[in-house]
């Protein structure tokens, strides 16, 4: 009989050595990040035994480039998860098998089954059906692309465990336009781009090597992205010479099998800059003919391109006030030369003077956007599309939905989001932004006093528009993990799916994104899931709460804590700080009026303190520092509480994502570690400038007495 000792020793080493399995097990299996959610990792042997049924052969009913995408994008999913290889088999023999094909084509195949017959393009149908007698899984739609969004679903279903008897499965689009921007410079930096170099450009030239390219418009597909402008919106005029139109089209070439169109932004100055025209005027003829030919050669290299998207007038950018016309002038000067060949333009609204007097109290940049374009509804053509930042300023970690939304009633339109987080914490701090687009998209505008919701405004829904939908600006990089950051790709992914249908919860769309990212590991879903469920409310909370807009350093780098940076000059992303009070005042009644550009309904919920939300407050109102919240705070302890709060949040953080070691591959464990502990120090950083600021503005002191003994004595400027 052993010995106690040696049963001792032996349980030691038996525990050592599964420890030691377990860190090799995690070790092997770090991961870049490049495969982002379509990781497709092998199911354990107990959830592959949920698909012994799944068809072990498939067919696709064509040979159209985007379906034998699919087809061998299925085959390579089904292969990694379930440790299958799908029989590729003759469209003659489709028993038994994964059927692929758009609704025509299954009907001349099995014209005895039931169809869709109210699919819209893209819109897909997953379903079990028999065919010839033999029970088959159909993945159909009208369009080939449609098919490709099929096999992403299913695969997503398999990737996430989902029982897929007797599926029945019917999706269709919100809108038709779900565009990606990227904001690529030629010489292959990105402006505001925190993953590294372009994806396409790099010394002034097309990269050689497109391979990530393909991978990125893979990426887009899985989640229902069918646009990309590759290029910035501060356009080189050089993109549209003969000689680059010629490189974009290998572009072109690698987003196709994938079923995403190509755009590119235009500078409104091209015909002058390079076309050799002394003059852009958009209502010369030479300037309509030079639009024509531009675009006419670019569909003969590109023919299904998609499009162009213009800033103009906008931040030093020359547009069609330079003689006198409007941006509808601008606008239809080139959708009529994209008419003929399906192209769309996205014109931005994101048109204002960045040189406003910060002394005239009646001025503000918010309401630029509606001043701008409101007159002109009903003056853009049908291939027009305004394109809405989602609050009238610039992205900031609050705003209102912008009144425009409502105010384009014969007009196209489309939201623009930023997955890029330039004033959110540029990828360095974690910021999950759906829950900020999800209020935003279901805000009700109340439109003709019934319910409105935005979301329904950008898909031409609500006053039956022919074309809508929606924007992100990306800004993917050459960075193995795309956008610098694991977790920050919750955002694109997050993005998609709003895309794709608005009504999707951010609780859902996170489960899905953490268990393909991450795996389904129920403490890692669930503490991902939370960690990012509460990020932007942590990042806002010791930032720029109450809506006082962008307390960063607009005038550098939109990072650091810079409140001052704001005001004083002509950007007009001011907050109005000064010893007795803060906040914008844009009411009816005695402020900038730009709460007038709502509809009624939504004007007296912002007019009114009474009525206006904590959150928004100092977006709308400039009250004293003593006004107390409807939470019973006053404002400058709410201010005081809520960056010591957020500071502690965020430091909570990383005893957080502590739990995960070894349930998270190492690499990518550490990684975000190390990321979570450097935003911890730098929300210190914020908690104690902006709260040295506000008291040295304010002379009042903070009541728990935190801040104050090191905040030299209060400043009392009367900047008004």
């Amino acid at each position: 009989m052993r010995s106690t000792r040696s049963i001792k020793t032996a349980l030691r080493f038996a525990v050592l050595g599964a420890a030691l399995l377990c860190v090799l097990a995690v070790t092997a299996a770090a991961e870049t990040g490049a495969e982002a959610w379509l990781r497709y990792s092998a199911l354990s042997p107990q959830a592959a035994k949920t698909y012994q049924r799944l068809p072990h052969k498939t067919v696709v009913l064509d040979d159209f480039v985007v379906l034998k995408t699919a087809q061998q994008e299925l085959v390579r999913g089904v292969a990694q998860m379930l440790g299958e290889t799908l029989l590729v088999a003759e469209k003659s023999a489709p028993e038994n098998a994964i059927v692929l094909g758009t609704l025509p084509q299954l009907r001349a195949l099995a014209p005895e089954l039931h169809l869709p017959r109210d699919l819209r393009s893209d819109g897909y149908w997953l379903k079990t059906a028999k065919i010839r007698g033999s029970e088959c899984l159909l993945i159909t739609a009208s369009t080939d692309r449609g098919v490709l969004y099929g096999v992403f679903a299913l695969l997503s279903k398999i990737a996430r465990a989902e029982s897929l008897a007797a599926i029945d499965e019917e999706q269709q689009p919100y809108a038709p336009i779900r565009w990606v921007n990227q904001w690529d410079n030629l010489d292959g930096r990105i402006e505001r781009g925190y993953g590294g170099p372009s994806i396409f450009f790099a010394d002034g030239n097309v990269r050689g090597d497109l391979t990530r390219a393909s991978e990125y418009a893979r990426l887009l597909a899985s989640v229902g992205i069918n646009g990309c402008t590759i290029n910035n919106v501060n356009a080189a005029p050089g993109i549209l010479e003969d000689s680059f139109i010629a490189q974009v089209s290998r572009i072109a070439d690698v987003f196709r099998p994938w079923g995403v169109q190509l755009s590119l932004s235009v500078d409104m100055s091209s015909p002058k800059v390079i076309g050799g025209l002394d003059t852009f005027d958009p209502l010369d003829p030479r300037v309509a003919e030079w639009w024509r030919k531009i675009v006419d050669e670019i569909y003969r290299h590109i023919p299904d391109f998609g499009g162009f998207v213009v800033k103009a007038d906008s931040e030093g950018r020359l547009g069609p006030s330079t003689y006198g016309r409007t941006p509808a002038d601008a606008a239809n000067v080139i959708a009529r030369a994209l008419k003929p060949h399906g192209g769309v333009v996205f014109y931005r609204a994101f048109v204002y003077n960045h040189h406003l007097d910060w002394h005239e109290l009646k001025n503000d940049r918010a309401k630029a956007v509606y001043d701008n374009f409101h007159p002109l509804d009903g003056a853009f053509d049908d291939n027009v599309i305004i394109q809405i930042k989602n609050g009238p300023i610039d992205f900031q970690v609050r705003e209102p939905a912008s009144p425009l939304f409502a105010g384009l009633r014969r007009t196209n339109e489309a939201i623009e989001l930023q997955v890029t987080q330039e004033y959110t914490g540029q990828q360095r701090h974690l910021c999950f932004l759906v829950p900020m687009w999800k209020e935003v998209l279901d805000f009700d505008m109340r439109v003709d006093a019934n319910a409105t919701p935005v979301k329904d405004l950008v898909a031409g829904r609500t006053f039956h528009r022919p074309v809508g939908g929606f924007v992100g600006v990306a800004n993917v990089g050459m960075d193995a993990n795309w956008l610098g950051s694991p977790l920050a790709m919750a955002n694109l992914y997050g993005f998609g799916r709003l895309a794709w249908d608005p009504n999707l919860s951010a609780e859902k769309i996170i489960d899905e994104w953490t268990h393909l990212t991450f795996g389904s590991d129920p403490l890692v879903v669930k503490t991902i899931t939370a960690m990012q469920l509460t990020s932007w409310h942590v990042y806002e909370s010791y930032t720029g709460p109450l809506g006082a807009g962008t307390l960063t350093n607009i005038l550098g780098n939109h990072y650091d804590p810079g409140p001052e940076s704001s005001e004083e000059n002509g950007w007009g992303q001011w907050h109005r700080a000064d010893h007795q009070g803060i906040g914008m005042d844009r009411t009816i009644a005695t402020g900038t009026g730009y709460i007038g550009q709502y509809p009624p309904e939504v004007q007296k919920l912002y007019e009114s303190l009474a009525s206006c939300a904590d959150n928004l407050l100092l977006f709308f109102h400039h009250v004293p520092y003593t006004y107390v919240l409807h939470s019973g705070k006053t404002v400058i302890q709410h201010v005081y509480d809520s960056h010591y709060d957020g500071a502690d949040q965020a430091r909570d953080f990383i005893a957080q994502w502590q739990l995960l070691e070894r349930h998270v591959d190492q690499d990518r464990y550490h990684d975000i570690l190390q990321r979570l502990q450097y935003q911890a120090s730098q929300a210190i950083v914020w908690r104690d400038t902006i709260c040295k600021w506000i008291y040295r503005l304010s002379g009042i002191p903070d009541q728990k007495g935190r801040m104050q003994a090191a905040s030299g004595p209060p400043d009392t400027p009367d900047r008004h």
